[in-house]
């Protein structure tokens, strides 16, 4: 062995140890979450949150790691749900042999199929004209799946029983959170291969037809059959998902293949960020959050997704992920320059926004609704009657806004001015 590839290896040696414990920290986080949040509520919201990490990380193979923005993304998770639903029947009737952990291989293969078949030809173009095309083909998808109900069950869908054959080691997955183990390893399988993926030629390529496609033309790689495989791997990835979504909930209905299902995606995804590979996972947890845990505690839960939504855009357009890093900076920095107080500041200034935020919405919504009785809200009645009750809130509101970007600015001075004469003094 040379000098050089023994130097490379004690180079690589810390990274594997570091990655191997990332991997291991993530299992022991899918295999403990149950047990710590193990309502049948929070098994449910948990079952769709690793779903959607599966759907928002097969989009990102495309807009964040090809620069193809689509519209019609559900076509192929929804189709992968459709034909998982069937095999799960044709399994149950004794058919097919297909024990129920196998049943997103079906869902894998139906993605991959339809991508193969269209992408060839939608991805000859990129930019708008690839995101109008996908548009059009998953509004046809959509209408197909009211134009045939023989195959996609009209309007009321195709229903299955996820609970056929023999059980598996004592397992017959009937039991949420029997599903939940399921999803969570078709999951963290999926989550590696996608990760992987991105460390691979190919995905180094795919990032190269996203930035300057005339250069991967220019040194031999054609740009076309690059975004074609991006798409393939994307819809086999999709399908991956919604079988996971077919075996939790045991039906698909055309509601899967809509418009809104790939606005979903798209949605979760941007939130949490395309640039780094954990951002769409952190945005779809965040997404499932909000469009299946608030629900539950709000009916103004619309409104609050799309202010999450707008922030994103204006204060953080790299996604909620590029925002971990730099909240660490500063928090250590401001430990270790100890300065409490105008951390202690900003974050009351950042209550007090969200206090105001939430009183406002919450109080509209109540008055809109007609409801003649107070509005409770954590614990506390409010009239929406009284003229005092708005001006709190409004006072509230206007003091966080006032005041957040005031904090932050005196915050990073401070530490910029600690960090400065920290270096005077060394240099002294």
């Amino acid at each position: 062995m040379t000098t050089h590839s023994l130097s490379a290896a004690r180079i690589n040696t810390p990274h594997a140890g570091r990655m191997l414990l990332t991997w291991l920290v993530f299992a022991v986080v899918l295999v403990v979450a149950p047990l710590v949040f193990n309502s049948s509520l929070a098994l449910s919201h948990l079952t769709q949150m690793g779903t959607a990490i599966v759907l928002a990380l097969s989009y990102n193979v495309l807009l964040g790691q090809s620069g193809m923005l689509s519209f019609g993304h559900a076509a192929y998770s929804g189709l992968g749900a459709f034909m998982s639903v069937h095999a799960m029947n044709f399994a149950g009737d004794g058919l097919l042999w297909l024990p129920l952990p196998l049943v997103p291989v079906v869902g894998a293969l139906t993605g991959l199929a339809f991508a193969a078949l269209v992408g060839y030809v939608i991805t000859r173009t990129s930019g708008v004209t690839f995101a109008m095309i996908t548009l059009g083909i998953g509004q046809m998808v959509y209408a197909s799946s009211l134009m045939f109900p023989a195959f996609f069950g009209g309007e009321g869908g195709v229903s299955t029983d996820r609970v056929y054959g023999e059980e598996i080691f004592g397992w017959n997955f009937g039991p949420q959170i029997q599903v939940y183990y399921l999803v969570a390893a078709w999951m963290f399988l999926c989550v590696a291969g996608l990760y992987y993926l991105t460390r691979t030629p190919l995905g180094r390529l795919l990032n190269g037809v996203r930035d300057n496609p005339e250069r991967v033309a220019f040194i031999g790689y054609n740009p076309h059959l690059l975004r074609y495989m991006a798409l393939m791997v994307a819809g086999l990835f999709a399908g991956v998902g919604g079988s996971l979504m077919a075996i939790n909930f045991e039906i698909a209905t055309a509601e899967v293949l809509g418009l809104h299902e790939s606005s979903m995606v798209l949605l979760f995804t941007f939130i949490g960020g395309t640039s780094s590979f954990i951002g769409p996972m952190v945005g779809a947890v965040i997404g499932i959050l909000l469009t299946k845990y608030l629900p539950d505690y709000t009916a103004a839960w619309q409104m609050y997704l799309g202010l999450v939504f707008m922030l994103v855009v204006v204060y953080a357009p790299g996604g909620v992920s590029g925002l971990i890093k730099p909240a660490q900076e500063v928090l250590s920095k401001t430990f270790v320059r100890k300065q409490y107080l105008a951390l202690l500041r900003l974050l009351a200034s950042c209550v007090a926004l969200l206090v105001g935020t939430v009183l406002l919405i919450e109080l509209m919504y109540h008055r809109a609704s007609g409801a003649e009785s107070a509005l409770e809200l954590a614990g506390m009645s409010f009239d929406q009657h009284s003229v005092l009750v708005w001006v709190a809130a409004v006072v509230i509101l206007l003091a966080g806004i006032f005041t957040v970007k005031r904090g932050g600015r005196t915050l990073l001075a401070r530490l910029a001015d600690d960090e400065d004469q920290s270096v005077g003094a060394h240099h002294v």
